[in-house]
């Protein structure tokens, strides 16, 4: 009885008060638990078992789980939720950033890729780096363009310092601009051989102009500009386009170069004409005449580009000749001309069965217009080669020069009896403006020629007997003598440069081929150097060795010729340097304004030119002119700055 009394209710007579307590406890925790999970944060986790019979909460949007054990609330989950959907992840791993390096690189993408200020503001470019680094903290279009300054002028003292440093002189290139807004600008181009013995081409300054643009103002803008950079005393020559202005302009700053003589031969070879430019002309007074006879051509491109079925339709007739692919030519551009006339031949067959599939096609040329316009497109090839060549910035043109010229007046010899009068007439008026400009071939780009030492004078008296032999021998005593005057300075600008006899000369540069010599090598190379005739110098050394043949050497590194004999030929290397430096046009100067074309836009007008300048100099130091999303690729255009910007042409 007293254990009937003890549990009044029955039961296993085992259980105890404490284990009636436990399990109390038990169905209050599960009651619990069953209450959390109909919580509102449910949504946005899911529960499920692991391996172990754990439960975990996995987070919808990211990988995050949290072990839920019957005494764990949803406090964590509510936080984890609150940063998740806010889209940062609480458990990435992040590496801490310097927030000025990442400034500082994201101003060179700026610069490289032309993109706005304001890209550094984009709401979704801001989000994607914050994804990539939490820690991250964005900043203004304002902070954006300071940075894209401060990298200018980090990048100035670098180049600055080197140009200081260079043996060689600069020599210039300068052009005018005007941009879509009708804001003037001058672009002034440097190109030095540096100390590695490399040609480099570097934009000096991009810096607003205010008319007018007269010769005196152009002057004094190119000499403010040369006092800064601290390369006065540098400057070997200048060249320049056809214009009136800019002859003017270079009669100026020469005189004030020369108040200092700082200019070599008191400045006798500072100015050289574009090149480019001047064939350029010859090519467009031709051109002028026979715009006529390529008229059928031209309006058959237009008549085939004008409809999508029509170009479907010549294709079609086009027997296993690929994409059809005709371009209209611009008239300012004449190579844009003779890459008309290059696809439209390429079609001639197709072209002549098109017109028997379409009827309304009426400007078919004729045989005798399919003739003359190979002829003219024969006569157009060299030019366009020869201004590709010429455009060329890595490497050294000057000693190009000579020979093309006499190419191209050889090819004029030859079509002046042509039987087409349309092409007689096209010859006769580019002979007349060809002599006007080369009347004599420019002395310091002949210089370059024989410094070349695959041609020397022996080939250049060839080229002139072919011309002219009644004259050849007057031209090249003149040459030779302009040649001894100019090495005379560099002989007292570098009267310790060692010379060496042409035996171990030869052995030395032979042995090493094109390899680099260091400074080790150099010591041991002035040890011991024996002495020269006083009355022999190094210029009639190079002359008297014989020239190098040129079917053997059709790819020579000039350049690297006269480094390897820097030793053996002391002042004379270093006047090579400076004379195989000169450009021989102005397309370094011109290449800025496409780039300066991308930077000011129609969309993006108002920019200062104090950033214009950092974006655009900035730019050719770091990564040279070539435009990513150029769209006349392996096309050379002649760009032509706004005439009226730097006064009138001369014709």
């Amino acid at each position: 009885m007293d254990n009937e009394d003890e549990f009044p209710h029955g039961g296993d007579g085992g259980q105890t008060s404490a284990d009636t307590s436990q399990s109390k406890s038990l169905v209050s925790v599960s009651r619990s638990v069953k209450r959390s999970r109909t919580s509102d944060i449910w949504n946005h986790f899911t529960l499920e078992e692991d391996e172990n019979s754990d439960k975990r909460a996995y987070c919808k949007k990211c990988p995050k789980q949290y072990l839920m054990l019957p005494t764990t609330g949803t406090s964590n989950l509510i936080r984890h939720h609150g940063k998740c959907s806010m889209g940062v992840d609480v458990e990435r791993k992040t590496v801490k950033i310097d927030h000025k390096v990442a400034r500082e690189k994201f101003s060179r993408v700026i610069i490289r890729h032309d993109l706005p200020f304001l890209c550094v503001e984009y709401e979704e470019l801001r989000d994607f780096i914050s994804y990539m680094n939490p820690d991250y903290r964005s900043y203004t279009r304002n902070t954006a363009a300071t940075d894209v300054v401060k990298t200018w002028e980090k990048e100035k003292q670098i180049l600055k310092s080197e140009l200081e440093r260079i043996p060689s002189r600069i020599c210039l290139t300068s052009d005018c601009w005007t941009s879509l807004g009708g804001d003037g600008y001058i672009s002034l181009t440097a190109h030095y051989v540096d100390t590695k013995w490399i040609l480099n081409s570097k934009i000096l300054s991009f810096c607003d102009m205010l008319p007018p643009h007269s010769g005196d103002a152009l002057a004094s803008r190119i000499h403010e500009c040369l006092k800064e950079w601290g390369i006065e005393k540098k400057v070997f020559t200048l060249t320049l386009d056809n214009a009136t202005a800019n002859n003017c302009m270079q009669d100026i700053l020469r005189d004030r170069l020369n108040l200092d003589d700082n200019l070599m031969c008191k400045g006798k070879f500072f100015h050289v004409r574009c090149c480019a430019h001047v064939l350029n002309r010859i090519v467009q007074s031709g051109l002028l005449v026979i715009s006529d006879a390529l008229s059928k051509i031209r309006e058959t491109v237009k008549y085939i580009k004008g409809s999508t079925s029509r170009r479907i339709a010549l294709a079609e007739c086009v027997e296993g000749e690929g994409e059809v692919l005709l371009s209209l030519d611009v008239q300012t551009r004449w190579n844009s001309t003779y890459l008309m006339l290059e696809k439209a031949l390429k079609y001639q067959r197709a072209l002549n069965r098109f017109k028997i599939v379409d009827k309304n096609y009426r400007y078919c040329p004729s045989t005798e217009e399919w003739k003359r316009a190979k002829t003219i497109h024969e006569i157009l090839m060299p030019f366009y080669k020869i201004t590709n060549l010429m455009s060329g910035r890595s490497y050294s043109t000057s000693n190009l020069y000579f020979g093309h010229v006499w190419k191209i007046q050889c090819l004029l010899e030859v079509h002046q009896y042509n039987e087409d009068k349309a092409v007689r007439d096209m010859i006769f008026k580019m002979r007349l403006k060809f002599d006007k400009y080369w009347a004599e071939y420019s002395v310091i780009l002949a210089m370059g020629a024989v410094l070349d030492p695959r041609m020397k004078f022996k080939l250049l008296k060839r080229c002139y007997d072919e011309l002219d032999p009644t004259t050849s021998q007057e031209k090249i005593d003149f040459l030779e003598n302009q040649l001894i005057m100019l090495f005379g300075e560099y002989r007292k600008a570098f009267p310790l440069t060692p010379v060496v006899s042409s035996t171990r000369a030869d052995s030395r540069v032979s042995g090493r081929g094109s390899e680099n010599l260091d400074v080790l090598d150099d010591l041991f190379d002035l040890d011991d150097v024996p002495e020269v005739e006083e009355s022999k110098s190094a210029l009639d050394m190079y002359l008297e060795d014989p020239k190098l043949e040129m079917k053997n050497h059709p790819n020579l590194n000039v350049l690297q010729y006269w480094k390897e004999n820097r030793h053996r030929f002391g002042a004379l290397a270093y006047m090579a340097m400076d004379v195989l430096s000169i450009p021989i046009t102005s397309v370094a100067s011109e290449s800025s304004f496409s780039i300066g074309s991308h930077v000011i836009n129609k969309y993006r007008s108002r920019l200062l030119p104090s950033n214009v300048q950092a974006l655009l100099c900035t730019r050719s130091w770091l990564y040279g002119f070539v435009n990513d999303d150029e769209d006349d690729k392996g096309e050379t255009v002649v760009i032509r700055s706004d005439p009226a910007s730097r006064g009138k042409e001369q014709e």
